[in-house]
């Protein structure tokens, strides 16, 4: 093949999950629905936490920040998919796939630095409770949240100019709604060694060290808590991890479910199937599993919506008055 068909490539196209015409309705009101609610869902625990002076603390700190990243996370992938389908087209330029993979690498690896972030938090508050102010005072926080997001930004650059540098066919077909780093690497004609070392070479270190950061975190937490005498302390200090422990694992294990059956399987639609659960279902759930058990957002989501029930009656009220 001619080097000017590899390199000028135009378009790429989004195989999806299916191209049965009777399963494109369903499949777009399905991921429709799941969008919606993951935005509306993590939008309110944003405002709930700026809304209530209760919850200006660290925890709801970095927890508004990965409810904005789970918005940006979703928001790289689904429109996208869901305009393909209303318009009944898979294509998407090359401009716009690297495009979609820069934010997508960006987003999945802020949501990795967050949820060790939040880890670290919960060990400082539990274990050094008498120093938590002063090593989560907001200067930290902030600092901790700015440093994420300079990682993530500068690995998503690295790893967009590394696949700028690759060569393709002049039209492909992606086996996936998305442009994910990994699909882009196998279309490459060109040599992808250096990539592939690359992309593997941060797998381990960002996403494996933070794991074994987390890991150390609670094995450190569940050691402080064994320590306290009453149970109704234990139960205390255990529930204001509990949230967190369950997104962690969540995030972690569907990810690694994706990776697991694609090399298992070596099957494009089980891996696309796997991928929704992380993308998708794990940002839709964080929303209900931090304010399932939780008093605090609970109280901070009510007095949101007071707030804007009184100001409705406040502005009906001027309505009737004029």
């Amino acid at each position: 093949m001619a080097q000017g068909n590899q390199t000028k490539v135009s378009e790429f196209l989004l195989m999806g999950f299916s191209e049965d015409p009777e399963l494109q309705p369903l499949i777009f009101g399905f991921f429709l629905s799941m969008y919606l609610i993951t935005v509306f869902g993590n939008l309110l625990i944003i405002l709930a936490t700026i809304s209530d002076s209760h919850l200006h603390t660290p925890m709801y700190f970095f927890l508004s920040n990965l409810s904005f990243v789970d918005i940006g996370f979703t928001s790289t992938t689904i429109p996208k998919m869901l305009w393909n389908i209303h318009t009944q087209s898979q294509v998407i330029t090359y401009e716009a796939c690297i495009f979609q993979m820069h934010f997508f690498t960006l987003f999945i690896g802020l949501d990795i630095f967050l949820l060790t972030v939040m880890a670290y938090d919960r060990f400082v508050a539990i274990c050094h409770p008498l120093h938590y102010t002063v090593l989560m005072n907001p200067r930290i926080c902030g600092l901790m949240v700015l440093v994420s997001w300079i990682i993530s930004l500068l690995h998503a650059l690295l790893e967009s100019l590394m696949v700028l540098q690759l060569s393709f066919c002049t039209v492909l077909e992606i086996p996936h709604f998305f442009c994910e780093l990994n699909q882009m690497i196998q279309l490459a004609n060109s040599d992808t060694f250096l990539n592939n070392m690359v992309m593997y070479f941060v797998a381990v270190f960002l996403a494996g060290g933070s794991l074994f950061g987390i890991i150390y975190s609670y094995s450190k937490i569940m050691f402080c808590i064994r320590e306290i005498s009453s149970s109704q302390g234990k139960y205390k200090a255990f529930s204001t991890c509990a949230s967190h422990l369950s997104v962690v694992s969540l995030f972690y294990c569907t990810g690694l479910g994706v990776y697991l059956s694609s090399a298992a399987t070596h099957s494009s639609h089980s891996s696309v199937t796997a991928s929704v659960m992380y993308t998708v279902v794990t940002p839709m759930l964080n929303p209900f599993i931090y304010s399932l058990r939780n008093k605090d957002l609970k109280r901070g989501l009510k007095m949101l919506f007071g707030k804007e029930n009184t100001k409705v009656s406040i502005v009906l009220g001027l309505e009737k008055c004029l």
